[in-house]
């Protein structure tokens, strides 16, 4: 069988791969070496700027399954019919380090999920808990910036952590979440996902429900303590990665039971708690988890730059019978993803193979900008409406109208009975067992303890004394006693 020929990028055929054209034996190299100039300006070309959250992650194919109807709550088509399958794409990651970072630290794990339905894709991206550190997007830049590397230290600092959360007292419950023991999973496969957000579905009717989306790990959960982890990171940074990978190579494809809760869209404005909040959940035992089907991944990607570093997700991908609530870190969302993956990938990423439609087609008059490969023909027209038979409008909402009402400002969210920043965070702390109370303790304990300003410390305390008098009381313990030392 003879050898594939190489090429230059434009398809000439390389005569020598291995040595430089010089000006004679040992001379100079001249700049006519078409071939090494663009080998060497490609090589610089190969990185694509990181994302700015959520850099370091994982990927792999696999279906949706439907196991229950819910056709009650909505009309989307690819939850239409039990035993429907629906290919999907999903991308794991750790949210606060590069893209070179570790696997196994204590960190929020990001679970974004695309569907390719029949009706155009659908992205769902969530997290591994089911609440975060704020609820304004406006915070959500200063947040971030206060978890990365320091622009003097150029490393994490417990100062800048400790200091964002002391004046962010909604933090408190993510905060417990995530100094607990599931801050750190054992892999991907056995950690839960969430959407996090709150959405709403609506069915044919046109009747309108909120949900929550969990997605629970039929592999179970485990996680790992703060030694453990340091251990194997010391091993395999690519810890995850690694697990990952292998667990479906060997064909041991890992799956996660998909549970909404549904709530009446009458109910959400007198419910206990803002059912929008983002650093709320629900309790199941008002919204208990309804069963939808299962997502089981079965297929690694082929080349990891291409289908995961490119992959691109945002929640502003709906499809009919399911859209946005009014979650304002959702609203923000909306925006900055895809904005993220414009400045990121350009503007036509979504012609991109991992983010392109597979069970429909991209209809639209969109054209041009970089890399541009579906610009038309001459019978195409790049205006709407025309008489040439283009794409038109459907007139079908993809979901039910949300009332507004009230001056516009910027406001605070409207006060629900149960609404502190608090309770919730308490609640979480009361149903840890002994020996969880302990571990959570020493995590807390362990970075409140390195910030500098005593004034820091003193406000954190009083968040967790908030929550409940025993976890501050605790806390402040451990603190001071590693402060002694």
């Amino acid at each position: 069988m003879s050898k594939r020929v190489l090429t230059t990028e434009s398809g000439a055929p390389v005569a020598d791969n291995q040595n430089s054209a010089t000006a004679g034996v040992g001379g100079p190299i001249l700049l006519q070496d078409q071939h090494l100039l663009e080998k060497l300006a490609r090589f610089n070309r190969e990185r694509i700027p990181e994302r700015v959250v959520h850099a370091r992650g994982s990927g792999a194919y696999g279906y949706f399954e439907v196991t229950d109807d819910v056709t009650a709550y909505t009309k989307a088509a690819f939850l239409g019919e039990v035993g429907k399958k629906t290919e999907t794409f999903i991308r794991f990651s750790t949210v606060a380090d590069s893209l070179g970072g570790a696997d196994a630290v204590r960190d929020p794990r990001g679970f974004a999920l695309k569907f390719y339905t029949e009706e155009g894709n659908y992205d769902l991206v969530g997290n591994n808990t089911p609440v975060f550190f704020i609820k304004d997007p406006i915070k959500f830049p200063d947040f971030i910036h206060s978890q990365k590397r320091d622009p003097f230290t150029g490393k994490q600092e417990a100062d800048n952590v400790w200091d964002f959360w002391a004046h962010a007292p909604e933090a408190t419950h993510q905060i417990t979440w995530l100094m607990g023991d599931r801050g750190i999973p054992a892999s991907y496969r056995h950690m839960n996902g969430y959407g996090s957000h709150t959405y709403q579905w609506t069915n044919e009717a046109g009747e309108a429900f909120f949900v929550k989306y969990h997605f629970k790990t039929n592999q179970g959960i485990r996680s790992l303590s703060a030694e453990q982890a340091a251990e194997l990171v010391g091993k395999d940074a690519n810890s995850h990665q690694t697990d990952l990978l292998q667990a479906i190579e060997r064909g041991v494809n890992p799956s996660w039971t998909l549970y909404v809760q549904v709530m009446p869209a009458a109910e959400a404005a007198e419910y206990r708690f803002n059912p929008f909040d983002l650093t709320k959940v629900w309790p199941h035992s008002d919204y208990p988890l309804q069963r939808v089907g299962r997502l089981v991944l079965d297929r690694n990607p082929e080349n990891v730059f291409a289908e995961v570093e490119q992959a691109a997700f945002s929640p502003n991908n709906f499809v009919p019978g399911i859209g946005p609530s009014p979650d304002k870190m959702l609203q923000g969302r909306l925006f900055a993803y895809a904005d993220a993956h414009r400045y990121r990938l350009g503007v036509n990423h979504t012609l991109l193979p991992v983010n392109a439609p597979k069970a429909t087609t991209a209809e639209n008059y969109g054209r041009d900008g970089f890399m541009a490969t579906r610009n038309g023909s001459r019978h195409d027209k790049n205006y709407e409406p025309n008489s040439y038979q283009g794409p038109a409008q459907t007139d079908a909402a993809l979901s039910a109208p949300l009332a507004i009402h009230g001056w516009t400002g910027t406001h605070e969210a409207p006060a629900h009975t149960k609404d502190d920043d608090f309770f919730q965070a308490g609640e979480l702390y009361r149903l840890m067992s002994e020996d969880e109370k302990k571990r959570l303790i020493a995590n807390i304990a362990g970075g409140l303890s390195q910030v500098s300003r005593e004034d820091v410390i003193e406000k954190n305390l009083a968040h967790f004394a908030a929550a409940d008098a025993d976890y501050g009381k605790r806390v402040a313990e451990a603190v001071r006693a590693l402060r002694e030392d």
